[in-house]
């Protein structure tokens, strides 16, 4: 079975590459990340099949539509989102929670989070799904609710790329952890949105918080994983 790897950017920025080797941006705050490694802060150097937005604040958008003009990848993100980019339609590829846009052999699931997305519509989760049966989760901003049992149910991720920024805007690391347990039964959980600004939870207080769970993989911004 061919690796999915996985990069991550700092922050809430992933690049994914699937087994038959599609490239998707998610989230692409890179540029001035803090978080962001300088060898990958330079835009020119990302070619992606297609760019997923979460929802529109700043630290999940900032530079889609840039490597969008430049690459012509397509962005893929809420109707309401994507409809005010002043791309081309072709490049446009607006969806909803429950609705699903291919993108090379992967089909990319939208599904709910609990946060906020102004202008833009609501936030979102995304379920990258592989023809193989592999899935992985990359839940956007959200703090835990009960829907992620029918996601789990659904989808059946087995990589959840998971938020447990907490501070003033997020779910916190003991409460990832909780969904986590109440919600999910994957392989491998890779924590992000911390550490990137003073407020946010530090890399400590992730591991504290899922001390038990040998599935945490931390990665640094910068490092690829195969899984």
């Amino acid at each position: 079975m061919s690796a999915i790897k996985v990069t991550w950017l700092g922050h809430a920025a992933f690049e994914v590459v699937s087994p038959g080797g599609t490239k998707l941006l998610i989230d692409p705050f890179l540029a001035q990340n803090p978080a962001t490694p300088p060898a990958f802060k330079a835009l020119g150097r990302y070619r992606p099949d297609a760019i997923l937005v979460s929802h529109s604040h700043f630290d999940h958008s900032a530079d889609a539509v840039a490597i969008a003009r430049t690459t012509g990848a397509p962005i893929i993100g809420t109707f309401d989102y994507v409809s005010g980019l002043d791309l081309p339609e072709r490049q446009a590829m607006g969806g909803n929670v429950g609705g699903v846009i291919p993108a090379g052999e992967m089909k990319v699931h939208f599904v709910p989070a609990m946060h906020s997305s102004s202008p833009g519509g609501r936030p979102v989760g995304y379920v990258l799904a592989c023809p193989d049966g592999r899935s992985i989760y990359h839940t956007g901003d959200t703090w835990i609710f009960s829907d992620m049992a029918l996601i789990q149910e659904i989808h059946r991720p087995t990589l959840i790329l998971l938020n447990v920024g907490g501070g003033p805007y997020t779910e916190d690391p003991a409460t990832g952890a909780l969904a986590v347990r109440k919600y999910f039964t994957p392989e491998a959980i890779v924590p992000m949105h911390f550490g990137t600004f003073p407020a946010l939870a530090t890399e400590a207080d992730v591991r504290a918080a899922f001390r038990e769970d040998r599935r945490l993989v931390v990665l640094k911004p910068g490092e690829t994983r195969d899984f």
